[in-house]
């Protein structure tokens, strides 16, 4: 239902006419009843992504809020949590910058339904995140080159040069790049998925997509880039500045997003909690499969729909 129709005592103003809203009403601690969790869960339906504010909280705090909405994964399939707190991954300026479009985690075959990041160092200016909106991407796509995507699947793998070449890398980055690949993932998914709980069709692809199943990596590429290019339009994104004490939540399942490098070398810290998902789903109804790779120690297996 639509999230003006739920009755508490929280309010969801929008942020940009495709994706974004702002929640007031929550509370520091964001402590919620369950008729509330329901109103941020269609809300997120509505908007893919929302925005708390003032909020105090700490990893603990974080990992409660998060499991408002189902089954937390583990912080990563290959990248050890923080200390203490097993569900919490450090997003850390000083283990590298994140600054390519993609859907945390796809290149398994149960990705997370949603990903909460909170704000805990952040620069004084710059740093933003970028969240696109996959499903207003889908839509925008001409007719002929929509029918198109929803044929096409595509192989998602940890073990890419989706960011910086490994000749590039320093050697911390470079041994953080080794324990990011220790085991590869490969997993197929569809290009255009089908969000379980909406029924709304997304581009499923971002900076984990290796390929295009049954086309060179040329052509694969050249599909890719224009696909790509319909999510990034500047109508179907977010950008949020960040500030202290804000923790921002989105669906997995139909955005991408980007932290853009552009705070010098100053640092900048978040961290981030997921839910597990549910396994993919085509416009056929046909599932993801995994080529390579087992992650049931990082998410357990979601049946049918997530939420």
């Amino acid at each position: 239902m639509p999230t003006s129709e739920v009755s508490t005592k929280l309010g969801f103003r929008k942020l940009t006419a495709r994706i974004g809203a702002e929640v007031t009403g929550a509370g520091p601690g964001l402590e919620l009843a369950a008729e509330e969790v329901a109103a941020v869960r269609s809300a997120l339906n509505e908007h893919k992504a929302l925005v708390f504010r003032d909020v105090s909280i700490d990893d603990n705090g974080q990992q409660r809020f998060a499991r408002y909405f189902g089954e937390l994964t583990t912080a990563h399939p290959t990248i050890p949590g923080e200390p203490g707190a097993p569900h919490v991954l450090p997003v850390d300026s000083e283990d590298g910058r994140a600054n390519h479009w993609h859907t945390d985690v796809t290149f398994i075959v149960t990705p997370p339904q949603l990903s909460t990041l909170r704000s805990i160092t952040v620069p004084p200016y710059g740093g933003e995140t970028l969240i696109a909106n996959s499903a207003t991407a889908y839509r925008d796509l001409p007719g002929p080159l929509r029918d198109f995507a929803g044929t096409l699947w595509a192989v998602h793998t940890n073990d890419y040069d989706y960011a910086v070449p490994p000749e590039d890398l320093d050697p911390a980055r470079r041994q953080r790049r080794k324990v990011f690949t220790s085991t590869v993932y490969e997993t197929v998914h569809p290009v255009v998925r089908v969000h379980p709980l909406t029924g709304e069709r997304g581009l499923f692809i971002g900076g984990f997509v290796q390929r295009i199943v049954g086309l060179s990596n040329g052509e694969s590429r050249d599909i890719l880039r224009l696909l790509q290019a319909y999510v990034t339009r500047p109508e179907n994104v977010l950008r949020w500045r960040w500030e202290p004490g804000q923790l921002v939540l989105f669906d997995n399942r139909i955005t991408q997003h980007y932290a853009i490098d552009n705070y010098d070398v100053l640092p900048r810290r978040l961290h981030r909690v997921t839910v597990a998902g549910d396994l993919p789903v085509g416009i056929t109804g046909s599932p993801s499969y995994s080529l390579r790779g087992d992650a049931s120690h990082y998410t357990p297996a979601v049946p049918g729909r997530a939420g």
